[in-house]
């Protein structure tokens, strides 16, 4: 089972970190040249938080975002 949020349905999503050597253009160098290429994950920051599910206490996982926008009322 995956992780995310109830609410916006955030989940972890699959991405590149990619590692360059050089000094920019723009600084006075011949540029930036990658060097290698490698996969990552970025996950959401999802937090545990008691509120009510059909009237009774439950501990669900709520992002941030979600938390910040008061979408769920805590308990």
């Amino acid at each position: 089972m995956s992780r995310s949020c109830i609410i916006c349905h955030k989940a972890e999503i699959r991405g590149n970190s990619v590692q360059t050597k050089g000094v920019a253009k723009k600084k006075g160098g011949i540029g930036k040249h990658t060097t290698s290429i490698t996969r990552r994950t970025f996950k959401p920051n999802l937090q545990k938080v008691t509120t009510l599910v059909k009237g009774k206490p439950k501990k669900v996982l709520i992002c941030t975002k979600c938390l910040k926008k008061n979408k769920v009322t805590k308990i």
